[in-house]
């Protein structure tokens, strides 16, 4: 999992990407996660530089970026099907609708947040 996070972090660095957060079992506490749950911040991403795989929401599109990366990856803004919750919003709320916390990881180094 971790080859796939970095992959995908040292891509979505390359196209201009702020910032990828992580959520899922692979931020919990289970001992052996079987993958991971991530969303990128699409502010400004050349998306010309990013695997196309990344902006297909179709049920393929999910299984070809969990092959690809070893996760399921959906830009920040992009929304469930059954909600007009935006992602980086759902990651950050428990199944009771209580806020948690999730792991950002910065990709640029201007990035002040």
């Amino acid at each position: 999992m971790l080859e796939g996070i970095l992959k995908l972090a040292k891509m979505l660095k390359d196209a201009g990407c702020r910032a990828l957060y992580l959520n899922g079992s692979f931020i919990c506490q289970k001992r052996f996660p079987g993958d991971y749950d991530a969303c990128w911040d699409a502010t400004g991403v050349d998306t010309e530089k990013i695997n196309p795989i990344l902006l297909d929401f179709s049920d393929n599109g999910l299984a070809c970026s969990r092959k690809e990366f070893g996760g399921d990856i959906r830009p920040d803004l992009a929304t469930l099907t059954e909600s007009i919750m935006p992602y980086l919003t759902f990651f950050q709320t428990d199944k009771r609708g209580h806020r948690k916390g999730i792991v950002k990881i910065r990709l640029q180094e201007d990035d002040l947040e």
